[in-house]
């Protein structure tokens, strides 16, 4: 694999187009402002407080495509104004190793980005990319947890044809809370 994928997410009559693709030391200025979100802060373990912190957030991503252990991609959304596109997210399929047949999906959005379809558009891309690329590696299903008190996060899994497959048990400080356990079969 090499890291200069580009996935497409069509655009909707109410959301503009979606690109994901690797983050870039460019993205530092928009991953330290999306991280002013206290909503965001809530729910990922990440802690962005400035550039310094961004740019070793950033390097972790690219050090994750390097081992191939960990791919990390940068969610825009077209803009007619912005060249590149605006940060609207992370997407990411995480606990990738050859021969193991499962990996984890994670993501989280930016504030001006929910509840426009976002999430699962990405997951959706991300899930389709993860079966194509990794088919040779016995990939059979893919993982997306997330706390019992966060609703937006189960519809993000239904949504993205992830389906419930058990309730976990609290894992603190990590998870404080018990977890839905979805799961997306290749070929669902």
């Amino acid at each position: 694999m090499n890291d200069t994928v580009t996935l497409h997410s069509g655009a909707t009559p109410t959301a503009p187009a979606l690109v994901l693709r690797p983050w870039r030391t460019d993205d530092v200025a928009a991953l330290v402002d999306v991280f002013r979100d206290p909503v965001l802060r809530h729910w990922t373990g990440s802690a962005v407080e400035n550039e310094g912190d961004a740019m070793e957030w950033v390097r972790g991503q690219q050090r994750g495509w390097a081992a191939q252990d960990r791919f990390g991609f940068a969610i825009l959304e077209a803009q007619p104004d912005v060249p590149h596109g605006q940060l609207a997210g992370h997407a990411v399929l995480k606990e990738v190793a050859p021969g193991k047949p499962s990996a984890e999906v994670g993501y989280w959005t930016a504030a001006h980005a929910r509840g426009r379809g976002v999430a699962p558009r990405a997951v959706e891309a991300l899930t389709d990319w993860a079966f194509d690329v990794l088919e040779a590696d016995a990939l059979e299903h893919l993982e997306l947890l997330h706390q019992v008190d966060n609703p937006a996060s189960c519809r993000v899994a239904h949504k993205s044809r992830y389906g419930l497959d058990r309730v976990l048990p609290a894992a603190p400080p990590s998870f404080p809370r018990e977890g839905h356990l979805h799961i997306r079969r290749r070929g669902a």
